[in-house]
């Protein structure tokens, strides 16, 4: 992960998950698909995507298949307990290793069972360095505070964490959200590479610990729970840096962005005409995303079937290129734009979406690109994606790309079973 940085990152985005990056009331995704398009355009190839979650690693996996999430590069999970790197989740062990001090699982188990207003959690939730449970809200200040007394006089190093109006974990002392967040800042810091800003996001009192990190920025969404506006309200609310916006969710994080100045805050998801509206940007990831949305609303009919704008798009691909399907077919460029202005529209009606993950480019020559992405299309519940692989040279003089080859190959397990659906 760090060695695709050549220095400290511009923005390092750590982001709750449920009810925060996912809007689990939007069936479309659309917030979520709005900051997607926002990262892997502008910020993938320099900054830093941090998930942390309540989340064990079953249940994030389990997520992950359910909604468009980008590939992170740093996900914390099981409420700051466990940190993982990249899209293989390497454990970070030096992690664990600081949790272990003083930590005895065993016995919280035992004194814990000795509340049955405690009903625990299912057995993937309870890690080794975190015991959850459901615990109804009407009983929650009591049995907190008992538990509490009880595990402070065993002299144990633990905190209690509860969020939601529903989930209580116990964890070591020295774990959390927060508590993870800052060990992650001095492994930077150590290494030189300590975020040139940092923007945290959250909508429950598991988040809390994040907004206590100093230096910096903050979002509550506008759906964030009252617990988590209450802590702010007795702790922060004189703190300049931490906002509520006004957005629910991944919307909200967008907003923030514009809020501190922290970057570039208008997704291409926002932009309806790229003809119309040009964007002061010139690289080959900008290119791949608004490229692939055009694609979407091309076949959603959500723009003009024109001349124009077919002529524009034969424009952006090289005559004698070519386009290797990932079925392994290979087919001319030209044939790629006969199939586009044949499908217009056939996905009018219907929810399909495309999204881009994962997108690294390489200058190859002065005026020469190799993008590659994970890209990936659904059609209601029905899910596909394959790494791409684009040569792109440069139009200087226009400001725009013309796209040489394209090259895709199923991702495992991903594969359309009918490969004729696929068509770029």
């Amino acid at each position: 992960m760090m060695d695709r940085l050549n220095g400290p990152p511009p923005l390092m985005i750590v982001s709750d998950l449920d009810f925060t990056m996912v809007d689990h009331e939007d069936p479309e995704n659309l917030s979520l698909l709005r900051f997607n398009s926002l990262w892997e355009a502008y910020y993938r190839q320099f900054s830093l995507l941090v998930y942390s979650t309540g989340r064990s690693p079953t249940i994030y996996k389990q997520l992950r298949k359910e909604k468009p999430l980008l590939t992170p590069d740093i996900t914390i999970m099981s409420v700051g307990t466990e940190i993982a790197y990249g899209e293989s989740m390497v454990p970070d062990s030096d992690w664990e290793q600081c949790l272990n001090l003083n930590w005895d699982k065993d016995i919280i188990i035992q004194e814990t069972a000795k509340f049955p207003q405690l009903i625990p959690q299912s057995d993937t939730e309870q890690r080794p360095h975190k015991v959850s449970f459901f615990l109804e809200k009407s009983n929650s200040s009591e049995v907190i505070k008992a538990l509490s007394e009880r595990l402070e006089k065993l002299k144990l190093d633990v905190k209690i964490i509860y969020s939601n109006g529903t989930a209580l974990d116990v964890l070591p002392k020295g774990a959390g959200k927060g508590q993870a967040l800052a060990y992650l800042l001095r492994k930077f810091k150590a290494n030189g590479r300590t975020p040139l800003n940092s923007l945290v996001c959250g909508d429950s009192g598991n988040d809390a610990e994040l907004f206590t990190i100093p230096e910096v920025y903050g979002v509550m969404v506008s759906n964030a729970q009252e617990e988590l506006l209450q802590w702010h309200a007795e702790n922060a609310k004189n703190n300049p840096n931490i906002i509520h916006s006004s957005e629910r969710c991944a919307s909200g994080i967008i907003q923030a962005i514009g809020k501190f100045s922290l970057g570039p805050n208008v997704s291409p998801r926002d932009i309806k005409d790229f003809g119309k509206c040009r964007v002061n940007v010139f690289s080959p990831g900008y290119e791949v995303v608004k490229f692939y949305l055009f694609y979407e609303r091309w076949r959603r009919a959500e723009v003009e079937k024109s001349d124009q704008n077919f002529q524009n798009l034969k424009s952006s691909f090289y005559p004698l290129g070519t386009f290797v399907h990932p079925c392994g077919t290979e087919q001319p460029m030209k044939k790629c734009t006969d199939t586009m202005e044949r499908l217009y529209g056939d996905k009018q009606g219907k929810q399909y979406q495309i999204w881009l993950n994962c997108v690294s480019t390489s200058q190859i020559g002065s005026d020469s690109w190799l993008v590659k992405f994970d890209k990936w299309e659904s059609t209601g519940e029905e899910r596909y994606c394959c790494l791409t692989t684009v040569l792109l040279t440069a139009k200087q003089a226009e400001e725009s790309f013309t796209w040489m080859h394209i090259h895709q190959t199923w991702l495992d397990g991903l594969e359309a079973k009918d490969s004729s659906v696929w068509f770029l």
